[in-house]
């Protein structure tokens, strides 16, 4: 009986537990999500910890197990009790790893982990604000404390060996992965498309331009409004619209402040803030030119790999992700940061483009997106990770 137990044990699975704040919406929530997923369907235990959201149906469909934490307070109280509960769940589940995705839950992470001797292993999701006099340093470094420290792009990892001192042995590249199911040309409907179009009263034969991304400054949609009046002086076209797409997830002074710059520049008609669109993959096949203009670093930019692989010229800002997610002048443009003229004659020249021109783009960025940024390859040198610290072959 004794040998059939140890032989139970060596063949048991590994269990991944991964802690974020929610999973509402969101690049490190996908992120969790599609890991999630991963670890079940490779045989591997897998656990979510999180405030809750939507998202954890995607998690329990896929045979995950999620559990309901209040791991998105900054309260130190309620993160210590968050240190007793999530050291009972690895204590019940008898969990090998543990994953962190943010900082207040990374800090409850670090010290279950410590407290019951297992792995603890972090994602730098971002560049992360360091506050007045970088007070808000020493909150961030837990990020780079796991034993391995997952950059999102090659840029956060320059940033967290220039800024944490972290060294480079203990840092893995795992660029975010597209689910290419989802963003597929070939998937999107005709009648999905026209509905949108609709929705957003759109005419026909309009040259459309879009920004998805949350309503927020430093996704600079102000620049892109600038950029708008320059383009119509540059072409004196009047068919353009452009669709700012994204939740103000309550930012209502900003939003109107948006609206009155288009009116103020006398874009009105012609710039729409649409809101959240629960159809992505439609709305880029609704657009002529996808921009990406944020004016802070993108740790990644998903939206620009999206846009490519559903075979939309891309316009993205020459800094953070964005220089690895595009191959400059063959699969997109890059423009400098903050600058709506640069913006407007690229814009202007990219609306040109031959037909003939527009295919080869389409198909050299449709061929890149699936070579670097597949999600079945993000999984796969994710879980390498876990085999990593696990010291599998």
């Amino acid at each position: 009986m004794a040998g059939d137990d140890s032989s139970n044990e060596a063949k048991r699975q590994p269990v991944v537990l991964q802690v974020l704040p929610a999973l509402v919406t969101g690049g490190v929530e996908r992120g969790a999500v599609d890991i999630a997923v991963a670890l079940a369907e490779a045989g591997w235990g897998s656990i979510v910890v999180s405030s809750g959201g939507p998202m954890v149906r995607e998690i329990e469909r896929a045979g995950a197990r999620h559990i309901t934490l209040p791991v998105q307070s900054k309260n130190p109280f309620v993160m210590w009790q968050n240190v007793d509960k999530l050291a009972a769940l690895i204590r019940a589940h008898k969990v090998d790893i543990i994953h962190a995705r943010s900082r207040a839950p990374a800090w409850s992470a670090e010290a279950a982990a410590k407290r019951t001797g297992i792995h603890f292993v972090t994602t730098f999701h971002g560049t992360y604000t360091m506050g007045p006099l970088a007070l808000k340093r020493a909150y961030n470094a837990v990020m780079a404390r796991g034993e391995r420290v997952i950059a999102i792009s090659d840029f956060i990892a320059r940033h967290i060996h220039q800024y944490y001192g972290i060294g480079w042995e203990r840092v893995r590249v795992v660029h975010r992965g597209i689910d290419f199911d989802r963003f597929n040309p070939a998937q999107v409907s005709p009648e999905r498309i026209i509905q949108l179009a609709r929705a957003w009263r759109l005419p026909d034969g309009a040259a459309v331009v879009m920004l998805p991304g949350r309503l927020t400054r430093w996704k600079g949609q102000t620049v892109l409004i600038e950029a708008m009046a320059e383009l119509r002086a540059i072409t004196g076209r009047s068919d353009l619209r452009c669709l700012l797409v994204g939740s103000d997830q309550g930012r209502y002074e900003y939003r109107t402040e948006l609206e009155e710059q288009a009116r103020r520049l006398g874009l009105d008609g012609i710039v729409h803030v649409v809101g959240d669109c629960n159809d992505l993959p439609a709305a880029y096949m609704l657009t002529d030119v996808v921009i990406s203009a944020s004016t802070d670093p993108e740790a990644f930019g998903r939206v620009i790999v999206e846009a490519q692989a559903m075979g939309r010229p891309v316009i993205a800002t020459r800094h953070g992700g964005a220089v690895e997610t595009i191959l400059e002048n063959e699969t997109g443009w890059l423009v400098p940061p903050g600058d709506p003229r640069a913006l407007a004659q690229t814009l202007a020249r990219v609306l040109a483009i031959s037909p003939e021109a527009r295919e080869s783009l389409i198909a050299k960025a449709q061929a890149y997106a699936h070579a670097h940024f597949s999600k079945p390859a993000m999984c796969e040198a994710t879980l390498a990770v876990y085999r990593e610290v696990l010291e599998w072959a």
